[in-house]
């Protein structure tokens, strides 16, 4: 076996085991038109529903983060090329400190 493609492979074991130390298990109810829907990709993808659960929320929580919305606020917090920038006032910071305190309680 060529070189590249055992460093691809280790690559790959490496990625797998940081995941799969990072999973948790977790149960939710969903509609049933969703568990069709998940079913189906399973099936296409050859994977299990869990996994492509477990893959469709990481993406989507990902979007969520990135689009979460900037509200400001009044008051200025620090000043870029001359112009200032205001506090945001919209979820972002109340996100992102529950999110660190989870990670705190999780760890």
């Amino acid at each position: 076996m060529p070189e590249r493609h055992i460093n691809s492979l280790l690559t790959e074991l490496e990625s797998r085991s940081r995941r799969v130390a990072n999973e948790r298990s977790v149960s939710f109810k969903i509609d049933h038109e969703d568990l069709v829907r998940l079913k189906a990709l399973a099936e296409v993808y050859g994977l299990s529903v869990d996994e492509v659960t477990a893959c469709l929320l990481h993406q989507v929580l990902a979007e969520v983060e990135e689009k979460m919305p900037y509200r400001a606020g009044t008051r200025v917090i620090r000043v870029e090329d001359d112009e200032p920038v205001y506090e945001d006032i919209g979820p972002t910071p109340r996100y992102l400190e529950a999110k660190r305190r989870f990670e705190q309680e999780c760890a």
